[in-house]
């Protein structure tokens, strides 16, 4: 009686029939129907062939999971030029938009003993993991950490700084590298629209027509509006108060001594909160992490920019644990784009994004683990760099994606994302067991328009991977800088892009899972409905799909070594698509929205995965009004030639910037 009645129906035949990306668009009755009869279905059948006396059994279901095996041709091998025969694969992702009970549904189904462990085979397969990956053959040996061995490599228009230098020693530096025009003419001259730079309140501050504990005070109140009905933006996690305006009171004391620490003196700067600073706890956007691993101490990022004298305002908001691209937090509401406060502002790095684009912080950190800085940074109109793997220590952020995860900065101008990398860069020199020091080339910006000769190199296939107003966007803006500057445009292949996004996924989601194993069993609950989610699919990638991973890491490196042969940045735009909007069913639940996340991070991989610099400058925006962003990315160690870009690509777009809808004035006269 079992037999024929399940005899019909095959394993495969059971998995494949369960079409999620139909069934979870279902009303949630008809879902539990739906998975209660499957999951009691396949059950059954496993449950029968497994003991059955045929002891062909076994092999028959292990089969029913054999993909065929995917063999890739050597990295040697393969052609990268432009007549290259390399498929390009779009991203494959086989997911539905999920929020509210539907998410909170498929959650529980994915936490379900047996099920969970179907669905997420099945996940994995539909999106492409299982052929390109799990059961794929590479000849490349894995490559765990992409630390890049120093080259003092030649780049253009550059000044060498010692690496030992104070941090205020290194600002002072990058002043001396910035165009006359930067010091000397006032901010605003012949443009629609500019932000208030770091030079600004320097010059503000010493002649005395601001103070920093006035600029402090207006920064407080604006802080108070914007978390208030109707705006709710969503800016901070933390901020306090008494600790702002006692910092901004030792800066004014210091103008009025005439002793300033630097132009970045009582300057308002934000600090994601996945970077230690005291006073505040760090969350990482939980509402448990900082009761398990308490803050001590300050990070190094941060130390250095105390050093400089820089008022550190708070902690500013992100996508909990960095599982996200949206930057919606259930926990602490989501963060808006100032451009258009119904839309998201990106994640993980959202908050910090969101403030300066609203003119509240001319600088702000981040944490770089997937695009999480660029990434908001071009959603939001502003500057985000990710410098080269290990630039600037990693010290006192959460370890929770140790391989790909940078701190980042965001600036509303090339200019000032000079001076904080200048204040930030170099390693600590107790832990270099060489005690050999890379160089930091900071860019003469004043000798940018000298510059004759650099080579872009462009995969068209890749390039125009995005929504049309992208598209038309960057493209005008690469040809306005190639015509502008006679910079050549090289075109090239990258092979196997969405494989290495995949690969990436499988890392960062492998260390993310890793680093939070000892605080599940007793916070697991506490965490969002989205990021649980995040969490059952990073449990379930093995220990040979890490390494396969790992795998493909070493042979895009080959790839992009051979690019930056014949090139000395690679062109892109930074997302595939501008701030989509925030919807209400996503406010306590969180989203998950694997289609736009997937498009959002078409750009960015490589920085992460590979460890190289990249940065991003705003070029235009879509016909909403939405900013859109131009990403270049550079060979290791290579910031300066990055920078110098940026600059370039600033100077030509600079006259159509345009003011945010929420905008404050600290400056104000």
């Amino acid at each position: 009686m079992f037999y024929s009645q399940y005899k019909i129906l095959s394993l495969q035949q059971i998995i494949n029939s369960l079409d999620f990306y139909f069934l979870l668009q279902s009303p949630p009755s008809l879902i539990i129907i739906s998975i209660v009869h499957y999951f009691h279905s396949a059950c059954s059948v496993l449950v029968f062939l497994s003991y059955s006396p045929n002891s062909n059994n076994l092999p028959w279901i292990m089969g029913l999971f054999k993909r065929k095996c995917l063999v890739y041709t050597p990295a040697n091998d393969v052609d990268l030029s432009p007549y290259s025969t390399e498929f390009y694969l779009q991203a494959n992702v086989k997911a539905p938009r999920m929020t509210g009970i539907l998410v909170k549904f498929f959650t529980y189904l994915l936490e379900f003993p047996i099920l969970g462990t179907i669905l997420l085979f099945i996940l994995k397969g539909n999106n492409l993991i299982h052929e390109l990956i799990t059961n794929a053959e590479l000849e490349e040996s894995p490559l765990y950490v992409p630390l890049h061995q120093f080259e003092d490599i030649e780049e253009k228009e550059v000044k060498c700084i010692d690496p030992s230098l104070s941090p205020p020693e290194k600002v002072q530096h990058a002043i001396h590298c910035l165009p006359i025009s930067i010091e000397n003419i006032p901010n605003g001259t012949n443009r629609s629209f500019c932000r208030w730079t770091t030079m600004d309140y320097s010059k503000a501050y010493r002649s005395g027509d601001i103070t920093p504990l006035l600029v402090a005070e207006r920064f407080v109140a604006a802080i108070d509006e914007s978390i208030k009905p109707p705006l709710e933006m969503g800016f901070f996690i933390n901020y306090n108060v008494d600790d702002i305006l006692r910092q901004a009171t030792e800066s004014t004391l210091r103008y009025q001594r005439g002793e300033p620490i630097s132009v970045l003196d009582g300057v308002p700067v934000a600090i994601k909160d996945e970077i230690d600073c005291l006073p505040y706890p760090t969350t990482g956007g939980t509402k448990w992490m900082h009761k398990e691993r308490p803050c001590k101490d300050d990070a190094c990022c941060v130390k250095r920019l105390r050093q400089c004298g820089s008022i550190l305002v708070g902690k500013t908001n992100m996508h909990e644990l960095g599982s996200g691209t949206s930057g919606i937090n259930p926990n602490y509401g989501p963060t808006r784009n100032p451009y258009d406060s119904k839309k998201i502002a990106g994640g993980s790095s959202g908050g910090s994004a969101s403030l300066v684009s609203a003119g509240l912080c001319p600088v702000a950190l981040g944490v770089d683990g997937g695009g999480s800085v660029r990434m908001p940074a071009a959603l939001c109109g502003v500057v985000g760099l990710k410098p080269t793997f290990a630039r600037i220590p990693h010290d006192g952020v959460l370890p929770i994606n140790w391989t790909v995860g940078m701190v980042g900065i965001l600036a509303g101008t090339v200019e000032d994302a000079l001076i904080v990398y200048a204040a930030l860069s170099g390693e600590i020199p107790s832990h270099q067991p060489s005690n050999v020091l890379t160089n930091i080339n900071i860019p003469r910006l004043s000798l940018t328009k000298s510059i004759s000769y650099i080579r872009l190199a462009k995969y068209d296939k890749w390039f125009d991977d995005c929504s049309n107003d992208v598209r038309i966007c960057c493209s005008l803006a690469l040809h306005k800088l190639q015509d502008h500057y006679n910079w050549k445009v090289i075109d090239v292949t990258i092979p196997e892009i969405e494989v290495m996004r995949l690969a990436h996924y499988i890392t960062i989601g492998s260390e993310c899972s890793t680093a939070l194993d000892p605080y599940k069993e007793k916070n697991f609950a506490e965490l969002g409905w989205d990021v649980r989610v995040a969490q059952s699919i990073y449990g379930a990638f093995s220990g040979m799909e890490y390494v396969k991973a790992q795998k493909i890491r070493n042979r895009q490196l080959q790839f992009h070594k051979k690019i930056f042969a014949e090139a000395d940045v690679i062109v892109s735009p930074t997302t595939g698509v501008t701030a989509y909007p925030i919807q209400d069913d996503a406010l306590k639940t969180g989203e998950l929205d694997y289609v736009n996340g997937a498009a959002l991070v078409r750009f960015s991989i490589a920085g992460n995965f590979l460890g190289l610099p990249a940065v991003t400058v705003p070029v235009g925006y879509d016909k909403s009004g939405l900013p859109i962003g131009l990403q270049f990315i550079g060979r290791p160690w290579s910031e300066a030639t990055l920078i110098h870009l940026a600059f370039a690509m600033q100077a030509i777009c600079m006259a159509d910037y345009r003011k945010p809808e929420h905008h404050y004035d600290l400056l104000k006269r």
